[in-house]
């Protein structure tokens, strides 16, 4: 240490640089008097005879524990390596590092160039045997006292954590009282947003189902405009984070959690690297206080909570799926029984229909699939299944669903008029602002009656949606809930119930369901686990190669078979539309498909065509007389041999019985031109 040593001129003719840094950007803030002491080494290096002094404080706001970039440093060393930087000036040992590498590194570096570290204490010449010494104790002191200071701090913080009395950071609906602790926000607008949001996935089962309903119904959701003093809110339009964060945050549980996340430290161009907020499995957090305060929902709803929106998942296994919609009924719900993987579902065909598949070990093993069904038959089948299971308490769901549609009605008018009473009462407060406001400072009475003409347009705005959702909900009428008591398979079928709706009520009742297949038998296996620990079985078959399930009524048929001898093919398909009924595809009827579809089933048109005898064209019956089909048109002209036709201009059907009948066998036979002789006509030739 050269404390009273005159520094060699060599020296004093290079440039002195003096390092500036704060750890934090809060000590860059608060803590001035640090910032100011440093600054004032300019005039230590100027009294030790320094003309050329540089400052560096790139790093102020940058921890110097190595794991984080200092700029400001590495320009120090740059200095040093070039020769320019005669002494380093710092205020203490832990202002240049806080770690031994950096630390032995520029002692290194100022030994060789013969450059000074210069404190409050003296001059330190890493040249020395003492003075490298005495700085590389001050070097590791600092390193040492920086784990001391963490780990005292840390211990403490997790002491206090285990009693539940460390102050987090709480979520959006609880707020730290002065006096009492943690409690629930007093804003009942907001204690109200965050439990429809939990009464909305009690009732749907997932996540993005509730950011759909909500945004359906016009929800905002608050969001702290103050930062996180979270006094006031700006109530924004509900996003999926918000929702989901919501559902798997302990907090809401009532429970106190602490050390949910870790650091994870990895090594980059040669130094280590922090990285914070890395999520840590759940049953690994440090604390996890049950009861801790009042929570929106309880323990055990959190816990089948997290189950649901884990199994929810549908590219992982376990669990059945909540219902997103779509064209198959039973997707997400089918467990292959011969491999245990999930189904999947894929559409074919045009217009598609849904097909089950386990494909799973194709995909990763290349092995045939487990089995592939249609679901044109096997939806239908547990949907009556599902009825047949709900009907003996059809009156209970019944009374329970009336329920649940006033409660949904009056959660909707609640949560708008919390939001009227909110406007209101800005409006109020803008109001008082305006009044105590100077009437001859114009610029800000100005600014103040926008704002309070703003507030009473939001007022005007709530109070017109209030009025027009109780119109409107005044106008719909009530479900007739008892009547859907007594006809479920019509309340099941209504159009107006979506795939969604069928795949909830379906999933409240089923825990899962395990399939097979009877290659031999061409049947499905359906094992069905109910919950409640009960079991049952179908066996459904399985269409053959070629067969398919658009098949045209046989009402229709029995119809057709019944008009075809009496009425053309238009008259036939006019009479199956009115009926309204439809092809086998569900589309109307024409006459190419009528006559089509005769073709098909060998419906004839025309008796005759059945070759029984019976029935004889006009052709066979002058056959049959031996005679001309002339005379067998005479014969009907006259009325002598009877016949039947479809339609005017149709072919003749004749009875053969008809013709035994005396008045066709001696029926007279003329000679010559036919003529028709009429008594009142009179010749062209009299005298012929």
């Amino acid at each position: 240490m050269t404390g009273n040593n005159l520094i060699p001129a060599t020296v004093l003719n290079r440039k002195a640089v003096v390092y500036v840094r704060q750890s934090t950007p809060g000590q860059v803030q608060n803590n001035l008097e640090s910032q100011r002491r440093q600054y004032e080494l300019v005039d230590v290096a100027r009294r030790w005879g320094f003309r050329d002094v540089e400052v560096i404080d790139d790093d102020l706001g940058r921890t110097a524990s190595g794991a984080a970039d200092r700029p400001g440093f590495e320009r120090l060393v740059s200095g040093l390596c070039t020769g320019m930087v005669g002494a380093v000036l710092c205020l203490d040992a832990s202002r240049l590092s806080r770690n031994g590498r950096d630390w032995h590194h520029l002692l290194e570096l100022c030994g060789l160039v013969e450059a000074r570290v210069i404190d409050l204490d003296g001059v330190y010449d890493p040249c020395r045997p003492n003075d490298r010494l005495l700085l590389g104790m001050k070097g590791s002191i600092s390193e040492f006292e920086l784990g001391i200071l963490r780990t005292r701090m840390l211990d403490a913080a997790r002491a206090k954590a285990r009693r539940g009395e460390l102050r987090l950071s709480v979520p959006i609906g609880y707020i730290w009282h002065r006096d009492y602790g943690l409690g629930l926000d007093p804003d009942l607008r907001v204690q109200e947003a965050i439990r429809l949001i939990f009464s909305r996935f009690r009732e749907l089962g997932s996540a993005r189902q509730v950011l759909i309903s909500l945004t359906a119904d016009n929800f905002h959701f608050p969001r702290p405009s103050d930062g996180r003093k979270r006094v006031s809110f700006d109530w924004v339009p509900l996003r999926y984070r918000s929702v989901i964060s919501i559902l798997k945050n302990p907090f809401y549980a009532g429970a106190y959690a602490y050390g949910k996340s870790e650091k994870r430290t990895e090594i980059v161009d040669g130094r280590a690297r922090k990285s914070y907020g890395h999520g840590k499995p759940f049953g690994t957090w440090e604390v996890l206080l049950q009861d801790h305060h009042e929570g929106y929902i309880d323990w055990s709803e959190f816990e089948r909570n997290q189950s649901l929106i884990a199994v929810n998942t549908f590219a992982k296994k376990g669990g059945i799926k909540s219902g997103r919609g779509g064209q198959a009924l039973l997707a997400g719900l089918l467990t292959c029984g011969r491999c245990g993987r999930r189904l999947s579902v894929s559409y074919r065909g045009r217009p598609s229909h849904p097909y089950y598949q386990c494909k799973s070990i194709n995909q990763m093993l290349a092995k045939p699939r487990c089995m592939t069904f249609g679901a044109s038959r096997i939806d239908p089948a547990i949907g009556k299944e599902i009825l047949s299971a709900v009907t003996p308490m059809a009156i209970e769901a019944a009374m329970e669903a009336d329920r649940v549609h006033r409660d949904n009605l009056e959660e909707r008018h609640r949560m708008m008029e919390l939001d009227l009473q909110q406007a209101r009462y800005e409006a109020s407060l803008a109001e008082r602002r305006y009044a105590a406001c100077d009437p001859d400072n114009r610029l800000i009475a100005a600014q103040l009656e926008k704002s309070w003409e703003s507030a009473l347009r939001r007022v005007e705005t709530c109070e017109a949606a209030l009025t027009q959702a109780r119109q409107i909900d005044a106008g719909i009428p009530i479900p007739d809930f008892a009547g859907i008591a007594t006809d479920l398979e019509a309340a099941w079928s209504a159009p107006n119930v979506d795939t969604r709706c069928r795949q909830q009520l379906l999933r409240t009742l089923v825990t899962d369901i395990v399939t097979d297949v009877d290659e031999e038998q061409r049947e499905v296996i359906l094992t069905i686990h109910w919950k409640g620990g009960q079991h049952s079985q179908l066996r459904i078959r399985k269409p053959n190669p070629g067969e398919h399930g658009q098949k045209t009524p046989e009402a229709a048929l029995a119809v057709m078979r019944s008009m075809a001898t009496r009425w053309s093919d238009a008259d036939i398909a006019a009479t199956l539309n009115r009926m309204g009924m439809q092809t086998g595809q569900g589309k109307t009827w024409t006459a190419r498909r009528v006559g089509a579809l005769r073709t098909v089933h060998k419906i004839h048109g025309y008796r005759s065509a059945e070759k029984n005898g019976e029935w004889l064209t006009l052709t066979e019956a002058a056959k049959k007389l031996g005679v001309t089909a002339h005379r067998v048109r005479r014969l009907i002209k006259e009325g002598v041999l009877p016949t039947e036709q479809v339609v005017p201009d149709a072919p003749h059907q004749i009875r053969a019985a008809d013709l035994e009948k005396d008045e066709v066998t001696q029926f007279p036979r003329y000679r010559g031109p036919c003529r028709i002789k009429m008594e009142n006509q009179k010749s062209l030739f009299p005298d012929v």
